[in-house]
Order: C-alpha cells, then structure tokens, then sequence
C-alpha cells in the first residue's frame, strides 16, 4: 500500500496515526517533492474509478489563477486536467491510497482509511 500526502495536511497526518495503529505496511510518497507523472496521474484515476477534476482542490490558490473552475469536465479536457494536475501537485486531493488489491481510496476520513485497509488484507 502507498499513501500520497502532503506533510502539513491534518488529514494526512490523521491517516498516517491510524495506519500505524493498525500496524499496516505502507510506504509514503510526499507527493509535493516526489510529483506524479500524467501517466501516474492517470493509473490512480483508474484506481479510484473518478475523474481528474473529482480529485482537483478547486480552492488553492493555483486553481483559481488557471480558472479551474470555469473549465469543461467532460472527456475532452481529461488531459488538460491531467496535465494541470502533474504541473501543480498541490491540486491533487489528499491523501490517496492505494490498496495492494488494485484499487485506491481519498482517505480522508477514517471510514476511507479503514475501507483501503480493508482492501489490502
């Protein structure tokens, strides 16, 4: 299992507390340093069954100076979307993790957290 996160994000945090707690093998991509190639981008979108703008923080700072918000979200912008998402990681939504059984979950709450735990048995 491999959990994105962004250190200074509390929700992060909270996942990492309770992966250890449950004493879960896991390995952690500080995303921000270590930043998703489109293609990596793509494969979890797969994973978690969305699309690039259901895991967009519409709200940063960078969202609004590329007008993210007035952009279509059909198929025909999925790559601009991907790119936006590879060139400005601060947009991805955090944390993802992805269960060793192919799938990946937006752990933000401990629900989500425990269901990717579930999956990795």
């Amino acid at each position: 299992m491999e959990i994105w996160i962004n250190p200074a994000c509390s929700k992060c945090r909270s996942a990492l507390t309770l992966l250890d707690a449950e004493g879960a093998d896991y390995t952690v991509r500080r995303y921000l340093e270590d930043v998703p190639s489109p293609e990596e981008i793509r494969a979890v979108l797969d994973r978690l069954g969305l699309e690039p703008w259901d895991i967009t923080r519409t709200q940063e700072a960078a969202a609004k100076e590329l007008g993210l918000n007035e952009w279509p979200r059909e198929a025909a912008s999925w790559e601009r979307w991907i790119a936006a998402l590879s060139e400005h990681p601060k947009l991805i939504q955090r944390p993802i993790i992805t269960a060793e059984d192919g799938s990946a979950v937006v752990a933000r709450s401990e629900e989500a957290v425990r269901d990717a735990l579930g999956r990795d048995a």
